[in-house]
């Protein structure tokens, strides 16, 4: 691997350590990230953090499955933070959102134990939608652990098929921008079967090793723009040899429309559109993009014209 390969932002990155089979990949987000945190000055620094964790913890284990549709990443729980989604498209489109309730206890704590300060108790879930056509999946599990990092990997230990590890950061460069990174690691059965079983001996070894290294990188390397994935990669594991993988490009993109927004304000009943009604129009705010669709009178007449 060339450590002279250039950065590249919003994408993720398929990788191998050759020397024990291990799968992973690294999520690099920039700009993407960037806007969408942007959108929401309104949310508390450290409430911010960790969306930017979420968000790109979200397309690192959505880039592990193979779907066509939508994959949904949510945590809720009874803290400051009561809810946060990352969405990410088959197509690489992602969306996210974080919902603060309360005001938040002191900094520090936060920083250092986002998940017990902020979400506290709670429970995390996703979800793969492929249209009404397939079934849909989802997994729910209890949140647990001081850290995103402590509640994925207490999520990720409740199958016995995969093993499965991250490393997350987000965070403002002194440019004033927002970068996140995640680097997940995968681990198969040699021959099916049940993971803990087979993680025995030299495999175990491996595994931790691996882990280990990962864990090495530091937040700025993760979130370093001079740093490019390639040579970040090869930083960490270049002794047991590093293959690289074809990337995909991650883009945000909501999918809120107001055809969409003009299909739900359809379902209410006339007493219930008379209370939305405001200075004579009904204002309708994504909760994603920030983006506000407006209907008066007249358009609603039309709306109801054409159902």
């Amino acid at each position: 691997m060339s450590d002279t390969t250039k950065l590249t932002d919003d994408m993720v990155l398929p990788f191998m350590i050759e020397e024990s089979g291990i799968n992973g990949r690294i999520v690099r987000m920039g700009k993407s990230i960037d806007t969408i945190l942007k959108r929401h000055p309104e949310v508390p620094y450290p409430a911010q953090v960790l969306l930017g964790q979420f968000l790109t913890l979200g397309a690192a284990m959505a880039t592990a499955l193979k779907y066509d549709g939508v994959f949904t990443l949510q945590a809720k729980g009874d803290g400051p933070v009561s809810m946060m989604v990352a969405d990410v498209t088959s197509d690489g489109n992602v969306r996210g959102y974080i919902k603060v309730d309360k005001d938040l206890p002191d900094y520090d704590d936060c920083m250092r134990a986002p998940v017990l300060f902020l979400l506290e108790k709670g429970y995390m879930a996703f979800t793969v939608d492929q249209g009404q056509d397939m079934e849909r999946y989802q997994g729910i599990v209890e949140i647990r652990g001081k850290t995103l990092e402590e509640a994925v990997g207490h999520y990720f230990a409740q199958s016995d098929q995969l093993a499965s590890r991250v490393h997350l950061a987000a965070g403002k460069g002194e440019d004033g921008n927002w970068r996140s990174s995640c680097i997940m690691l995968q681990k198969m059965p040699e021959e099916g079967g049940n993971i803990v079983k087979s993680m025995e001996g030299e495999a175990l070894e491996e595994w931790m090793r691996a882990v280990t290294l990962m864990k090495s990188a530091t937040e700025e390397e993760m979130t370093d723009e001079k740093l490019g994935a390639n040579d970040l990669l090869y930083r960490l594991f270049h002794e047991d040899g590093v293959r690289i993988y074809d990337t995909k490009p991650l883009d945000i993109n909501c999918r809120c429309s107001r055809e969409k927004v003009s299909g739900a304000l359809l379902q209410l009943n006339a007493d219930d559109l008379e209370h939305a009604m405001e200075n004579d129009k009904i204002a309708v705010t994504c909760e994603f993009c920030n983006t506000t669709y407006e209907f008066n009178d007249q358009d609603i007449a039309q709306m109801k014209t054409r159902h």
